[in-house]
């Protein structure tokens, strides 16, 4: 039987990988979703490289190698902002969109009550969403073009009024299009594509700059001990953060119903259990953390100036040193800062899933427990126990590159660990996605 027809392939002397990708292709519709979201990637790329009018080079590679507020906005970018082009904010502006839209939900009793509407709720929160993102990639923009004006790295005067107001609108306008455009290709790789389209342009962008982050820290430098420290740190940082992702507490559950059945009444019963994981959060906790870290430290640097003595000033040089990257408090704060937004937003969108009453409704019950609030608090009592170990797990991969940059002697590596945070859980997701494609029709997977 053919494999476009649901059959298993089998080939002794070939790894399981190499077989599942290879059924992958061989199924005309998969072949098809994997085409697509390759297209999307490379188009993603081409638009990366087209810049803004009005842009100096050389400042703005200068600018990049001692700024890291923007090398952290280029992160999510996707690259698109070391090229100043059109889409230089990348989906960031998307994401802190969604975010703030998971953080009001639950506080706004309207927004609740929509939440609960099933599938036409969630579409009404996806379009305030869509919505929302275009005053905050507009602000983002300008905020950008701002930071990278004082710097030097705009040739004109940025500013709404005068003869380089246009020319300041054009160019906002032009990232706010590039994100819109960058949301819509991203939800079209999502629905026509395999994975999370809008996750998936911040892993290629990282995958693109990988490279040239590894030839500015190590080969260009000659430092091959460094290289090879990083390599072998790099794979059992993949290798722990496989097991974190995956952790998970497994609750028993059991279901009971009443079946009507040749005029008299069954009953019923089943066990499941509901995977409750380690570390929910993902990587928004660091997306937050370095946020807060990184802004006050470059708001600092205008403020600060070595030859005057008053209080701005030297409170300016303050921050700027204690909130540096290179300062061990620095590391401090972020791991103190990490562990509290994982428990904070883990809360909250655990308390947006409902679960015990969910349970209740489809008859389900834990054993042991009684249903209704006994089960919310023993979940709740569950999650936050289990919380620990991946606030934990966060917060040592987000310091990682402090211990990284000792060992290595490279200041390049600030936000590595971040990215391969990143790329692991996207990969893996996309992967299990692909996983499912492929067991629907017989083949067998890549996590088999």
């Amino acid at each position: 039987m053919r494999a476009s027809q649901g059959s298993i392939r089998q080939s002794p002397g070939r790894p399981a990988l190499v077989q599942a990708m290879l059924d992958a292709f061989r199924a005309r519709d998969l072949r098809g979703r994997l085409l697509f979201t390759i297209g999307a990637l490379v188009i993603f790329r081409m638009l990366a490289h087209v810049p803004v009018p009005g842009v100096d080079r050389s400042q703005l590679g200068a600018l990049f190698e001692g700024n890291d507020l923007v090398a952290f906005f280029d992160l999510f970018s996707g690259g698109g902002l070391r090229n100043l082009s059109i889409v230089a904010l990348g989906v960031y502006p998307y994401i802190t969109s969604s975010i703030v839209m998971q953080i009001l939900t639950p506080i706004i009793p309207r927004l609740q009550e929509v939440a609960k509407e099933g599938d036409s709720g969630r579409q009404r929160i996806s379009q305030i969403t869509h919505w929302l993102t275009v005053p905050v990639a507009f602000m983002s923009g300008y905020g950008q073009l701002l930071l990278f004006s004082r710097s030097g790295v705009i040739t004109h005067s940025v500013g709404f009024g005068g003869s380089d107001g246009l020319a300041t609108l054009t160019i906002v306008v032009s990232f706010v299009g590039g994100t819109m455009f960058l949301v819509w290709l991203g939800e079209l790789v999502t629905e026509r594509g395999i994975g999370n389209g809008i996750s998936l342009i911040i892993f290629g962008g990282i995958v693109a700059t990988l490279p040239g982050l590894l030839g500015q820290g190590f080969i260009a430098r000659d430092n091959t001990g460094g290289l090879l420290v990083f390599i072998l740190f790099s794979i059992a940082l993949i290798f722990i953060i496989v097991i974190f992702n995956e952790a998970q507490r497994r609750v028993p559950v059991q279901y009971g119903r009443s079946v009507f059945r040749q005029g008299r009444m069954y009953r019923q019963s089943g066990a499941t259990h509901l995977p409750l994981r380690v570390n929910s959060a993902g990587m928004i906790p660091l997306i937050f953390a370095f946020s807060i870290m990184i802004l006050p430290g470059t708001v600092a640097q205008y403020l600060a100036n070595p030859s005057s003595d008053g209080f701005l000033s030297k409170l300016g040089m303050f921050i700027a040193t204690t909130l540096s990257p290179t300062s061990l408090w620095y590391w401090v704060m972020v791991f103190i800062l990490v562990v509290i937004f994982t428990f904070f937003y883990t809360l909250i969108t655990f308390q947006q899933q409902n679960l015990a009453e969910n349970l209740q409704k489809n008859g389900g019950f834990i054993p042991g427990i009684r249903p209704g609030q006994p089960t919310q608090v023993f979940l709740n009592r569950v999650i936050l126990r289990i919380t620990w170990g991946g606030a934990i797990f966060l917060g040592a991969v987000a310091i990682t590159p402090f211990f990284l940059t000792r060992l290595t002697g490279v200041s390049a590596l600030t936000l590595s660990s971040t990215s391969l945070l990143i790329m692991v859980s996207v990969a893996l997701d996309t992967m299990r996605q692909l996983e499912a494609q492929l067991m629907m029709r017989n083949y067998e997977g890549f996590l088999n």
